[in-house]
């Protein structure tokens, strides 16, 4: 068992190290679902970046799966608010 903050191979505290390992088996390109607590994105990965998860031609679903809005190019989204993953 680990105890305390986990740090990066930078030395930098880790805050969210639990939900940025959901995307280490997904190559780019891959199509996904990406959960929070309003509803879901549907989109294809476009990687991580700045503590955001990157969707490209990704469209926004309600908790009941009705469509918010339209497809949008690209679509950034707060790994911290993330509540799951899958393909």
């Amino acid at each position: 068992m680990l105890f305390g903050t986990p740090f990066s191979s930078l030395g930098l505290p880790c805050r969210v190290p639990s939900r940025v390992a959901l995307f280490d088996s997904y190559p780019i390109g891959a199509r996904l679902v990406i959960g929070m607590d309003s509803g879901f994105w549907v989109g294809n990965f476009g990687g991580l970046q700045d503590g955001v998860a990157l969707l490209t031609n990704a469209q926004l679903f309600s908790n009941i799966g009705t469509p918010i809005d339209g497809i949008r190019p690209v679509v950034r989204i707060p790994i911290i608010n993330i509540t799951f993953v899958s393909e």
